[in-house]
């Protein structure tokens, strides 16, 4: 049985479910569908971005051996492919953006209706948005009661990297450099590699780098970006190129070895909390990035 597993904003290989389900189903199809339409107001990523998603996906490829680029409508794009690869099944991590809410259900249901197995799955947070609850059983509106609510719950470990039997046909890929996602006159991002690494292994090598050297002292010297003591994980994590279980679980690991870590420790993942609470508020109040709340 093959599927396709539809990348988004989790360009990683370990602790990807969606991957990890397809995978231990059969032959998988990896795709990427650049979608430059998509809201806010259709606008384009910024160039920063850009930069990092060529990188990023270019090490996507490289770990799985293989990665289908497509440039257009996903809803257009993705039944065709199934056809074409013989896929009758397709595998993504959720998106929690009221637009992507909207056009994942959309898709959902067309795919569906076509005959396909479609699953979903949360690769990009702690908990889904709708089971950290009140005790009334609403969404909460204040941090601190919900990041005391996540840490009574439990966290599903993260998974490892799935033994996948990856197939890409040749002619059905767009070629990376035809996207033209990197600056050329001038290239001002030359000196970004010096400071940066997109990709997996590049998210792993900032996590450790910043809890063997960062993290202590984190709770005062957070907000000075000139020193060791912020993260700078926040493209990994946008880009999915680490999940917050990983986040969470090497921080726990390195707090129980380090006996002194634990304050800066619990401070560091109370700020993995504020990104939590930034998806728990937008799912729950869509019209948050229009409106005043």
């Amino acid at each position: 049985m093959t599927s396709l597993v539809w990348f988004r904003q989790d360009l990683r290989i370990s602790d990807n479910p969606a991957l990890a389900h397809a995978a231990a189903r059969g032959p998988i199809v990896p795709v990427y569908v650049l979608d430059e339409t998509e809201p806010p107001a259709g606008r384009p990523i910024g160039g920063a971005s850009r930069w990092w998603l060529h990188h990023s996906l270019a090490s996507l490829s490289k770990d799985l051996g293989g990665l289908v680029l497509l440039r257009g409508d996903p809803a257009k794009l993705l039944p065709g492919l199934a056809k074409r690869v013989g896929a009758t099944a397709i595998a993504w991590n959720r998106c929690y953006e009221p637009f992507a809410v909207a056009r994942d259900k959309a898709l959902k249901s067309s795919l569906t209706a076509s005959g396909l197995d479609v699953a979903s799955f949360n690769g990009s947070l702690l908990f889904e948005p709708w089971d950290i609850a009140t005790l009334e059983g609403g969404p909460y509106k204040v941090y601190s009661p919900f990041w005391r609510a996540c840490l009574k719950a439990p966290v599903t470990p993260p998974l490892g990297v799935p033994k996948c039997d990856v197939a890409v046909p040749r002619g059905i890929s767009d070629a990376l450099a035809e996207w033209e996602l990197l600056p050329t006159k001038p290239n001002w991002a030359k000196g970004f590699a010096a400071e940066w690494q997109p990709g997996e292994a590049g998210a792993i090598a900032r996590l450790d780098r910043f809890l063997a050297e960062g993290l202590d002292g984190y709770g005062e010297l957070r907000n000075r970006p000139d020193l060791p003591n912020v993260s700078r994980l926040s493209p990994h994590l946008h880009f999915g190129e680490i999940s917050p279980r990983q986040v969470l679980a090497a921080t726990q690991m390195h707090i129980e070895a380090h006996s002194g870590a634990r304050k800066d420790g619990d401070k560091f993942l109370s700020e993995i909390g504020w990104r939590e609470f930034a998806h728990h508020l937008l799912f729950h109040f869509p019209t948050l990035p229009e409106r005043n709340w």
